[in-house]
């Protein structure tokens, strides 16, 4: 599987150039990266882009000599002195320790290969980092320590606090919706529409035995921000769509989550290159995002994606992965504070809050991952599939776009591995990409990747009109920077109901996704 990279550093191009000298030659670099040589001939190597890690075989890197350009990778770091974390900082934590670690929730998570037990199986002996020198994260910062639940003010936490990490349907309790609706309720300034779908949800939801079918109809057309933890988690099958059996099973995730963070961090040895990784990534995450640039935020981030590419050996952990954690860990933190979620600062909130926001995040994750993990694992099908769908699909909606880039030279991998590897969240916001996965929830399991490339071939056709007055390297750049920034929710609902209509046209009258 060839991987592609493509920055604006790569496809720009000296004054001194002229356009018919260039040539649309890519050069392969270590059989997974491309760029142009300065005169369209073959170019010199590159830092590895989209760098696949495993835990096999992979040397120990020196943290001060490696730069490592990834999907998160924002070109301001370049602006940026890298900053070494210190270990004089970190004070331990008298958590619990678990002797071992295994998957106690089989139902729905047995296709994890024996859990953590055979953890130390995939550790390459040159990567082990034994005792006091292996980086702890149970130990934390004296920024890092969470105050207790009773010194917060009533200012940035939801009085159902207690009630809501006990159990999250006790989330409906504080939503009013059409038929309890009141002349104080601040839903009554609000358009009768948002209290009549509010109204819905809340049926759907209160039931003893939700009906996923029921609530998978209303969350196509976006979940309201107060439910939308509860539904993804039931969307997902993080919880049971059973009322009696939730607490229970949800104290029992969070707790195997925490575990799993014991066993890891303490247990047993610690895999250097993954983890040096996975501490480069995080801090380039959102960085135009307050919340993504506080030390507790990164520790949490840390944790989960540390803690699934463990338990996930065949992938490892995979640049783009970081940026896939972040819609369930704003949403999930939403619903326990009344500030924007976006400047909030986690180390302000109860431990216990940000215990549960990280082990929901962690298991919402997983549940997501489980149905486009071959986009991860040696050579990327999936990618290589979803591309190819995405090539057939552009042929079939405008003709005349991909006759044009065929003649452009420019490749499909070139341009939309991004748009797969981190389904669109380069190329959206945040709170955009949250809208569009309420949509992709409610397609079922083919969601995050058949649908995903009908809403990726109506973006790029979108932008039909520009690209097929570009050339080759005009193409490039633009692709790599499209002009999406002021797009709200009206956007990607258009995105979205045209995405549904090319499916309904194409998907049962060709074999171009198989």
């Amino acid at each position: 599987m060839f991987q592609y990279a493509l920055s604006l550093d790569m496809v720009r191009l000296t004054s001194s150039l002229c356009p018919h000298v260039l040539t649309q030659e890519m050069v392969q670099l270590d059989g997974s990266e491309y760029m142009f040589g300065e005169h369209g001939g073959r170019g010199t190597t590159a830092p590895t882009f989209f760098k696949r890690l495993t835990s096999y075989g992979s040397k120990t890197h020196k943290h001060d000599d490696v730069k490592v350009v990834g999907a998160s990778y924002s070109h301001a770091d370049n602006m940026k002195k890298n900053k070494k974390k210190s270990s004089k900082d970190k004070e331990e934590d008298p958590s619990r320790r678990s002797g071992s670690y295994t998957d106690l929730d089989d139902d729905w998570d047995a296709n994890v290969d024996n859990g953590l037990r055979n953890t130390q199986a995939v550790k390459c002996v040159e990567n082990k980092v034994e005792g006091s020198e292996r980086p702890d994260l149970i130990k934390r910062s004296s920024k890092d320590v969470y105050p207790s639940i009773r010194q917060i003010s009533a200012s940035n936490i939801k009085s159902q606090v207690f009630g809501i990490l006990h159990d999250p349907s006790n989330s409906l309790n504080a939503v009013r919706g059409e038929s309890d609706l009141s002349v104080n309720s601040t839903l009554s300034k609000s358009a009768p529409t948002d209290s009549i779908k509010l109204g819905k949800f809340k049926t759907v939801l209160a039931a003893p035995n939700v009906d996923i079918g029921e609530l998978k109809k209303l969350a196509w057309s976006g979940i309201p921000l107060e439910l939308r933890p509860l539904s993804w988690q039931l969307l997902l099958g993080y919880l049971p769509t059973n009322s009696d059996r939730r607490v229970d099973t949800l104290a029992r995730k969070r707790q195997e989550y925490k575990d799993g963070v014991e066993h890891v961090f303490h247990k047993v040895a610690l895999d250097q290159a993954m983890w040096h990784q996975i501490e480069i990534d995080v801090p380039r995450t959102n960085p135009h995002l307050k919340l993504y640039g506080f030390p507790a935020t990164q520790r949490s981030l840390e944790r989960i994606l540390y803690l699934w590419a463990v338990r996930h050996p065949a992938s490892g952990y995979v640049q783009g992965i970081n940026d896939l954690v972040t819609p369930f860990f704003q949403t999930f933190l939403s619903a326990y504070i009344d500030e924007d979620v976006e400047s909030c600062d986690p180390a302000q909130l109860p431990r216990e809050v940000m215990d549960v926001v990280e082990a929901d995040s962690f298991w919402c994750l997983s549940k997501l991952l489980e149905g486009i993990q071959d986009n991860y694992v040696h050579a990327q099908p999936g990618i290589q599939r979803q591309v190819a769908g995405l090539r057939d699909l552009t042929s079939r909606i405008d003709a005349k776009l991909a006759k044009h880039l065929e003649s452009e030279q420019v490749e499909f991998m070139q341009f939309s591995f991004r748009w797969m590897n981190c389904l669109l969240m380069r190329e959206l916001s945040v709170k955009n990409t949250i809208r569009m996965w309420d949509t992709y929830m409610a397609e079922g399991p083919n969601g995050f990747s058949e649908f995903h490339v009908y809403v990726c071939a109506t973006f790029l056709v979108r932008w039909s009109a520009k690209l097929i007055h570009m050339e080759f390297q005009d193409i490039m750049i633009f692709l790599q920077s499209l002009p999406t920034k002021d797009w709200g929710e009206g956007e990607i609902e258009l995105l979205l109901s045209e995405a549904f209509m090319w499916q309904s046209l194409f998907k049962n009258a060709s074999a171009h996704l198989r």
